[in-house]
């Protein structure tokens, strides 16, 4: 059986168990049943894909479906095998999350039904080879992703965070509809092979372009895009959380991807300069966001604005140097994106689970609230630590590659035609180094306020371990992200197909070089080797700690914690969230966010504690989105008098707007 056949079995039999999830759903094992047919589907889906990917074997379908003349084309190239082991691999780790944290579900029969067809929505989009069933399978894919967030619906915040996700999923689907329709043209053949042999002008292209990056940016987080993210993610379950912002995020990748690179032609050069704008804003912006967070599920959400940042950067610089007919440097350029794709879908998920594993434990989001779960909850522990590291790109982790693959292009920059690309990618550079750094001070504080020092809420201090499926999927995830980290270069090679595909060129072959070295241009510029990093670093540190065994003395000492000079046994006095991001809320803050600190201290002899309020504000949603919604209401209620016209005055709009749209057919061909 052919990939894509095989992969279209698999989706089937998704959306199967959502349908028995229908009728199992009130019963209290039903949990069970679902997550353990999806975990099985997103196995096997995760093999005939990657099996696909490096035999670089493509395949097609055409289902008797759709549009009359088009029907429901499906197919398999090597950019949708590679995508379609991230959406099956990150869709099992969350089944297996699944197994264990659907105990603790108290609306499974909201959820159940909508899980595995947010699954195979995933996977239908990256499969489609029509516009027809590509927007169909997307809108599907928003859908189920809706109800899942707005299984908690009793919440007035999820109402809010569902509503607010449903506007931009309907506004990222209203800009994919219109750029597929520039694509095609008056042709009417809305399969992708006709799309891309079609001719169209250069500012019909452009225009698609555009409208791709509002359509696949709007549900990925890219800023300033970016404001129902931070709202929808927490407000899921905590592993559909994951499959949001680790999988689904990348599957609006992929369409980016699959319009710009495959479908709409030669790009304008300037699309570089915008995408490479975009992305290093929205890494920084998004990890300044997370610095100011105290809602752990919050934070990771800000976080994916940051690494969707990186991912579109990299892809600028695709573009630029694909402009330049500098194939090799493209190369490099998406390799980076595409190995930063699957990185952090696997670092996110697992900081997301380790997210639902504290929250499952404690019953709360808040950091603040947390601290010294490393002694109640070990492994949970471990595992989110793999994750953060991971996150802020330090070696030998998987996080690392990928960035210093995006700084290895930025280096060929010099050799870019054209003064306005010399002067951006160097500023891109140096966003993208900030943006690291930001992200590794985050991402101390997260694991230092939420599971280092003592408890400071009772809840925290009688938090358990969670259950060993849970344990399970953040284990596998914490494995692989040391894998793709010691041992990059069967990743890069297995995505040489995809860029080859893109861009014309590929990296050096990475498998033949000795001690599984990665080396992205030629040894004489720069090479990396992830195990013997690893290596080091494991030889020193056991080395080290039996050195220090074998000759410290054995006697035990006891001492007093250092207190900082407040002598008082209280968690209060403890490093807090907000304690550890008051340096960069004022440096950053109060120009950005509006920040602004107010205390309130009692007069001398009036025993209540002292107060510190901080207020953020968000000025993308309050000078953009705010003053949209409600011209966007009174444009509504000035409407509202159109449901009490006459017959005749419908009839008379109704013979108008069919002639306006006679007069647009006219112009248009």
């Amino acid at each position: 059986m052919q990939a894509g056949a095989a992969l279209l079995v698999v989706v089937g039999v998704l959306l199967g168990i959502a349908a028995l999830a229908v009728a199992l759903a009130r019963r209290p094992q039903a949990y069970q049943v679902v997550y353990a047919a999806s975990l099985a589907a997103c196995l096997a889906g995760f093999a005939v894909a990657l099996s696909a990917l490096l035999s670089n074997a493509a395949s097609s379908v055409v289902l008797p479906l759709g549009l009359p003349w088009v029907g429901a084309r499906f197919a398999v190239d090597a950019l949708s095998a590679f995508f379609l082991a991230v959406v099956n691999l990150g869709g099992a780790a969350a089944s297996l999350y699944g197994l264990g944290y659907g105990r603790h579900e108290e609306a499974q029969h909201r959820v159940l039904p909508f899980y595995p067809a947010f699954l195979a929505g995933m996977s239908l989009v990256v499969l489609a080879a029509d516009a027809f069933t590509f927007l169909l399978s997307w809108e599907f894919m928003s859908l189920a992703s809706w109800a899942l967030v707005l299984a908690h619906h009793r919440e007035a915040q999820n109402r809010h965070a569902a509503t607010v996700y449903l506007v931009m999923a309907s506004f990222g689907t209203m800009a994919l509809l219109l750029a597929f329709g520039l694509m095609a043209g008056a042709g009417g053949d809305y399969s992708f092979a006709a799309i891309r042999d079609a001719t169209r002008t250069p500012l019909a292209a452009s225009l698609a372009l555009v409208l791709a990056l509002l359509g696949a940016g709007s549900k990925a987080g890219l800023a300033p895009l970016h404001v129902w993210l931070p709202l929808a993610h927490p407000a899921a379950p905590s592993h559909v959380s994951a499959l949001m912002s680790g999988v689904m995020t990348k599957v609006a990748v992929y369409g980016f991807i699959r319009i710009v690179f495959d479908l709409v032609g030669e790009p304008a050069w300037w699309a570089a300069l915008v995408l490479l704008a975009l992305g290093g804003a929205s890494a920084v912006l998004g990890i300044l966001h997370a610095l100011m967070e105290r809602d752990l599920k919050r934070l990771l959400a800000f976080s994916t604005i940051e690494n969707i940042g990186i991912v579109f950067a990299c892809l600028g610089l695709a573009l630029a140097f694909r402009a330049n007919a500098m194939d090799w440097a493209a190369a490099l350029a998406l390799t980076a994106a595409l190995f930063h794709v699957l990185n952090h879908a696997l670092f996110k998920s697992l900081l997301f689970f380790g997210a639902g594993a504290v929250l499952t434990a404690t019953g709360t989001r808040d950091m603040e609230r947390l601290g010294g779960l490393i002694h109640r909850m070990p492994a949970t522990a471990l595992f989110f630590l793999v994750g953060a590291l991971a996150i802020s790109a330090l070696p030998p982790l998987n996080g690392f590659i990928s960035e210093w693959l995006a700084f290895q292009a930025i280096l060929q920059s010099p050799a870019l035609d054209g003064w306005g690309l010399k002067i951006a990618v160097p500023a891109l550079g140096g966003m993208l180094a900030l943006a690291a750094a930001l992200a590794a001070a985050c991402f101390v504080r997260a694991f230092g306020v939420a599971f280092l020092g003592r408890a400071r809420s009772p809840e925290a201090g009688e938090a358990k371990e969670v259950d060993r499926f849970s344990l399970a999927a953040m284990a596998g995830l914490a494995l692989l992200c040391l894998l793709a980290g010691i041992l990059p270069g069967f990743v890069i090679d297995a995505l040489a197909p995809v860029t080859r595909l893109l861009v014309g060129g590929a990296m050096p072959v990475q498998a033949d070089l000795p001690w599984l070295s990665i080396v992205p241009i030629t040894e004489g510029r720069s090479s990396y080797n992830g195990l013997l990093v690893f290596l080091f670093m494991a030889v020193s540190g056991f080395g080290a700690a039996a050195v220090i065994h074998r000759f410290a003395s054995r006697r035990l000492r006891r001492a007093p914690a250092w207190d900082c000079g407040f002598p008082v046994p209280d968690p209060a006095t403890q490093y807090s969230a907000g304690g550890f991001a008051q340096p960069f809320r004022r440096i950053f803050g109060t120009t950005l966010f509006a920040a602004r600190d107010e205390v309130t201290m009692p007069p001398p002899g009036d025993m209540r504690p002292a107060r510190l309020a901080t207020t953020i504000h968000d000025p993308i949603w309050e000078r953009a989105y705010v003053p949209l919604a409600g011209a966007v209401d009174r444009l509504a209620g000035a409407l509202n008098r159109l449901q009490f016209l006459t017959i005749r005055r419908y009839l008379t709009l109704v013979f108008l707007f069919l002639v306006a749209l006679l007069l647009v057919l006219a112009l248009w061909t």
